[in-house]
């Protein structure tokens, strides 16, 4: 989980055992050997098989754990050292894998009138895994609780308050979650088909974990109902940072790159023009640097990505990438991979999907 410190590279391997490094093949071995960072991000093969990956900050390759459909997001619990491969939307699998073993430990498969948004979080002592679900016969996102210290048992669930939940983040010490409702009506029986476009219903909400209550919503302004709230990260202060897509006419540039907080409205970062118009209406992750106070976002469809002081909003730097959408910090920048196969330096025949988790 991106709000929970990784674990070291020396705890890693002392959990891993003697033998872990012993079972790769020799380049992984070189490569694990070399990293000061363990990263992990879902990829289509050419023959479209799905997986994800543990990988080196270079991009060398570790171990591969196989999924049965298209990954999107990676969870990672450092109590556990557990990590959850959560299904692009509308897929209704989340696999949990031992980061040190490579090995399964539980595919989670979503109830009969439910299907995963492709994101979820481990409460911050590991105990819970929250889902973010859709049930979708009511279009309605719900929040699903899982005990991971007893089979991944679904324990209970709780509404999002919105449709089309997508990221969810813990803030706060575990206290509360902050819930990315994108707004968009879909139902599996239609695919990816978005049946509201004229009336969408983007929010951003905190709940209270503890009872599962609301404590807030804002909901978006009609002149920008169409900007649909998707992906989200925490600044060092507590400033939650999120990125949007835009459904309505394509001449219009909306900001795309928001904050929040418990108890203050929203606002956008105003991105000077020919940086929005890089972006074509679309961010596809959103991460900050913490300790560079630096926030990231990425436009796969717009071929760029970006970085913005957290304090000022002013832009760091820029850069033009085909099919760039995983981000990352490393370093006082952050990595990036692509859909056409990039990551890091180096170029494989994977498409990487939308997200990077950092593990060590």
């Amino acid at each position: 989980m991106r709000l929970i410190a990784p674990i070291s590279k020396r705890s890693f391997l002392k959990a891993a055992g003697a033998s872990f490094a012993t079972q790769l093949l020799p380049p992984a071995a070189f490569a694990l050997e070399r990293t000061e960072a363990i990263f992990a991000a879902a990829f289509m093969t050419p023959q479209e098989s799905y997986g994800v990956a543990l990988l080196s900050e270079t991009g060398d390759e570790i171990a591969r754990i196989d999924l049965p459909d298209r990954g999107h997001d990676v969870t990672f619990d450092p109590v556990s050292r557990r990590a959850v491969a959560f299904a692009r939307r509308p897929g209704t699998f989340a696999l949990v894998f031992d980061t040190v073993s490579g090995e399964t430990v539980k595919l989670i498969e979503a109830a009969e009138d439910r299907h995963f948004f492709g994101h979820g979080a481990f409460s911050p002592d590991g105990k819970l895994l929250y889902i973010a679900e859709n049930d979708f016969d009511n279009y309605a996102g719900m929040i699903g609780l899982y005990d991971a210290r007893a089979d991944f048992r679904k324990v209970g669930e709780f509404p999002a308050h919105g449709m089309d939940t997508h990221d969810i983040q813990i803030i706060e010490g575990g206290r509360y979650m902050a819930i990315a409702n994108g707004g968009i009506k879909q139902h599996p029986d239609q695919g990816r088909a978005k049946l509201n476009l004229d009336h969408m219903e983007p929010s951003l909400v905190i709940v209270d974990l503890a009872q599962g209550q609301l404590v807030e919503k804002q909901t978006l302004p009609e002149e920008i109902r169409q900007l649909s709230t998707r992906h989200m990260d925490i600044d060092a202060k507590g400033a939650i940072w999120f990125g949007c897509q835009f459904e309505g006419a394509r001449d219009r540039r909306p900001q795309l790159l928001g904050r929040f907080r418990r108890g203050e409205a929203f606002s956008f970062l105003k991105m000077p023009e020919d940086v929005l118009d890089g972006f074509d209406n679309y961010i596809g992750s959103v991460m900050v640097n913490r300790e560079n106070g630096l926030v990231a976002v990425s436009s796969p469809k717009g071929g760029q990505w970006a970085a913005f002081h957290v304090e000022n909003g002013q832009l760091a730097f820029r850069e033009k990438i085909a099919g760039v959408c995983g981000l990352v910090p490393e370093g006082k920048s952050f990595l990036r991979s692509t859909e056409n196969g990039n990551f890091g330096s180096k170029s494989m025949p994977l498409a990487w999907d939308n997200h990077i988790t950092r593990l060590v």
